[in-house]
């Protein structure tokens, strides 16, 4: 027959085992990525980027000095 300080510490130790594989099988689950804000942004970041392009095209221009330093006087 079995004394009760060894059922204790057998049922401490399957206790602990099941907390231990429980966490790791927690850990183990990948979360599902919410890819609505990334689109959004995305649509953001392309609209941005036609506009610097705009931007690029109007400093880059030989008349935008003139009208510049036109403005300027």
């Amino acid at each position: 027959m079995m004394h009760v300080f060894e059922m204790v510490a057998i049922i401490s130790v399957f206790a602990i085992l099941a907390g231990t594989v429980n966490k790791w099988l927690a850990t183990r689950q990948v979360p599902e990525v919410d890819l609505s804000g990334i689109e959004g942004r995305l649509a953001k970041l392309e609209s941005l980027q036609e506009r610097i392009e705009v931007l690029e095209a109007i400093v880059t221009d030989k008349g935008y000095d003139l009208k510049r330093e036109i403005e300027n006087l």
